[in-house]
């Protein structure tokens, strides 16, 4: 497979599959979906499929808060400016309603029958002076809790792409910019995924570029050499190529998680690489013809550099297995992609070393300038048991401390704090009570004929004072929203009468009801009557407090709402989010479990001993509850997108365990006892694993600059994970085979036994 003629022949598919994807070069697409990290086959995403069909989409809306630039709140000419650009926003295509304390009507129920009245009137300045009594109603709700902006409530179109959702946004950004207004927020789901996809193109780019750079950087420190430099950068840009074309034409959107992959592909072939060309320019010292050792070094090389490649890759795949589609869709491209980085190394490197005219350095490099292996290995054999004593200690401590950890994942905590989308949503959640959807279903009990029976409007009464209690939301809609405007409009618009109706007045407004939800402009009720939403908005608490706050509203309804009359059920896009991050110790268990798995068999065909393969699993095991300490005392929390990082960290750390067993069974292959096997494997493979660890800690220490907290966490904690491997695989690794010396001695007599006995 690698002489000359078939690796030019490999080289030449290379270049034809490199022409072909610049014929068809497929065209990027970013995006950000929110529902892309809700859990599948979920009972609860099933319910909220329905629940939206039946009702709405619960964060198809827009939030911005107008402020007067030029003085107080209650300013007809600021007033009359922010109507007109309400109306303009309303009449956009894609947008369905817009609501605010401009255009709010309040019903009036007089000797005509049913009528509404402006809540605001700004017609003139003593109008406008005595109506502090209604706006103070609607304050959090419309009107800021300090008075100095307005909200406007914009609900877009239901499910709207993100193409349409970025062309309404910037037309309603183009009104604003030079309006007489300030606008001191903005918050929705247009503009967050609008404003993630930008910042995500900017740092896709970004870290694009600085991880080639540092690629060069340290192609150039460990060959020094012109080869060494350009032919592993044309390989690893063709191959990064190549697994992005794959992953465009499987037609897969770049997103969040993509940011990382350039880096991942860049340094995964890096280090396949270094194994070849550090035993290449081996090899040529010791005399060796150029065609014969590059024939030789990726003939002996193919199988354990593959292992470490697919080990990897692995990891990532294991990914799939969990529910959620947003890690899914990241494990299998990035997975796929580590294979294609691997298919372009071995197509087109030795070719291109053939074809390169190639010459080493007259003086060799010193194996490892900053460390001296073979003293370490003394030292180790001396210290075993205090080093074992370390390990064991740390691991332990790591377990209890990351036992500690709470599981808590926000909606924007992919961002940092003072990135603008956060300040913004902050303001709302500080000013009108939350910039987060909350929704409740609402059913009746068997004993109801429907959710607008009086007894069941009293519960519901209790359950939204408790809702109002434990969340400090915003203003909470709902079929009793419409029963209590309705017993305002029969008492002349008396703010004290928005209350539950006494029988009396209940009664009195029941021909009015059929025509009061029609108008209302939120469905907040099923057509028969049966099911309804309770619908507000509350800050992002994150998913550890509103779980508390959940258990909370349930155990009041356990205890105070009478089942037999009302029901609830939690949904909602919040809901789904938080009960993503909450299965996080699943979703964890069940990616390391299929990695530990496929890992293990691997080892054990490879090695012919599953002992081995035990025994391979441990040191890299040992790093993932390194990195819960090392997370317990930085400070980070359990979500999804760290939990997902134990199993990619295993993917990549496990590869210098099988690089160091398979030296070591090659070594004691050729007849050497254990002790002797350990140290040339020792000395040989931990130079090669030294730099790779190097190679794999700059490239991913690179995500760390990242603003996006998925990327950031995963550069800090997956660096801090390789190295504890490194050091698992040089000190621990070793001393957990010594045990088997007993073994390998008897097989080692046993071979001298059987061998002939040569003449003298």
């Amino acid at each position: 497979m690698f002489q000359k003629f078939r690796a030019y022949f490999f080289l030449g598919i290379a270049g034809l599959i490199s022409i072909l994807l610049l014929i068809f070069r497929p065209i990027p697409v970013f995006n950000y979906d929110f529902e892309q990290f809700f859990p599948q086959n979920d009972d609860d995403l099933e319910f909220y499929q329905e629940f939206r069909r039946q009702f709405e989409n619960d964060n198809d809306y827009l939030l911005l808060a107008l402020g007067n630039p030029n003085g107080a709140l209650l300013d007809s000419t600021f007033l009359s400016n922010a109507l007109v650009l309400q109306k303009e926003v309303e009449a956009m295509e894609k947008v369905d309603t817009v609501i605010s304390i401009l255009n709010l009507e309040q019903p009036v129920i007089g000797v005509f029958g049913l009528r509404k009245v402006k809540v605001l009137d700004w017609t003139d300045a003593e109008n406008l002076a005595g109506q502090s009594e209604k706006i103070n109603q609607y304050r959090t709700e419309l009107i800021s809790k300090d008075g100095e902006s307005l909200l406007l409530w914009v609900k877009n179109e239901q499910n709207i792409s993100k193409e349409d959702g970025d062309e309404l946004y910037n037309r309603i950004n183009s009104i604003f910019k030079s309006a007489p207004v300030t606008v001191k927020a903005v918050a929705g789901k247009i503009q967050a995924q609008g404003d993630f996809v930008n910042l995500m193109q900017r740092e896709f780019g970004l870290f694009f570029g600085f991880s080639i750079i540092l690629m060069l950087l340290m192609l150039a420190l460990i060959f020094r050499t012109w080869w060494g430099v350009v032919i592993p950068f044309l390989i690893l840009i063709i191959g990064v190529a190549w697994a992005f074309g794959l992953i465009l034409h499987l037609g897969k959107a770049l997103d969040v998680m993509s940011i990382m992959q350039p880096t991942i592909f860049l340094i995964v072939g890096l280090s396949s690489l270094v194994h070849f060309f550090n035993h290449l320019i081996k090899e040529l010292r010791l005399k060796s013809p150029k065609d014969k050792a590059v024939r030789e070094v990726f003939k002996s090389l193919f199988v354990p550099v593959w292992l470490t490649v697919l080990t990897t890759s692995l990891g990532f795949f294991s990914l799939y297995f969990t529910s959620i589609p947003a890690l899914k869709e990241f494990g299998l491209t990035t997975g796929l992609g580590i294979l294609v980085m691997f298919l372009a190394v071995i197509l087109i490197t030795p070719g291109l070393l053939y074809l390169f005219p190639i010459k080493i350095p007259d003086k060799p490099r010193s194996e490892t300038k900053f460390l001296n292996l073979s003293s370490l290995f003394l030292i180790l054999l001396r210290k075993r048991k205090g080093i074992a004593v370390i390990f064991i200690s740390v691991t332990i401590l790591s377990a209890f401390l990351g036992s500690q950890l709470k599981v808590n994942g926000f909606l924007l905590d992919n961002l940092p704090a003072e990135h603008p989308i956060q300040k913004s949503f902050a303001y709302f959640d500080i000013q009108f009570g939350g910039s987060n959807p909350l929704e409740i279903q609402l059913m009746i009990g068997s004993e109801s004929r429907d959710l607008l029976d009086l007894k069941v409007l009293e519960e519901l009464d209790q359950l939204e004072k408790e809702v109002d209690r434990l969340f400090f939301g915003g203003q909470i809609i709902s079929p009793l929203t419409i029963v209590k405007s309705l017993n305002q409009a029969q008492n002349q618009g008396s703010v004290q009468a928005f209350s539950l109706p006494s029988k009396g007045q209940y009664q009195r407004m029941q021909r009015f009801l059929d025509q009061a939800f029609e108008k209302s402009g939120i469905k907040v009720l099923s057509e028969d009557r049966k099911t309804g939403r309770l619908s507000t908005r509350t800050a992002d608490l994150g998913t550890l407090e509103m779980s508390k706050k959940r258990q909370a509203l349930k155990d009041f309804t356990d205890r105070e709402i009478n089942p037999e009359l009302l029901q609830i059920r939690w949904t909602g896009t919040s809901f789904l989010i938080d009960k993503g991050h909450q299965s996080v110790t699943w979703q964890m268990a069940k990616g390391l479990g299929v990695a530990f798995i496929l890992v293990g068999i691997i080892a054990g065909f490879l090695f012919r001993s599953w002992r081995i393969s035990f025994i391979l699993l441990i040191p890299n095991l040992i790093p993932l509850i390194w990195m819960l300490g090392l997370m317990y005392f930085l400070g980070i929390e359990f979500k999804l997108t760290t939990a997902i990082l134990f199993t990619v960290a295993f993917g990549i750390a496990v590869d210098d365990s099988i690089h160091f067993m398979t030296r070591l069974r090659k070594e004691l292959q050729t007849g050497k006892n254990l002790i002797y096997g350990l140290k040339r494997t020792f000395i040989e493979t931990g130079e090669a694993i030294i730099q790779t660890t190097i190679i794999l800690v700059a490239g991913f220490g690179l995500l760390i600059f990242s603003q996006f907290g998925v990327t950031h966490f995963t550069g800090l904690l997956i660096a801090a994970s390789l190295i504890f491997a490194l050091l698992a695989d040089l000190f621990l690794l070793p001393i957990l085979l010594l045990p088997m010396k007993k073994k390998w001695d008897e097989k080692f007599h046993k071979r001298i036994s059987k061998a002939p006995i040569l003449p003298k």
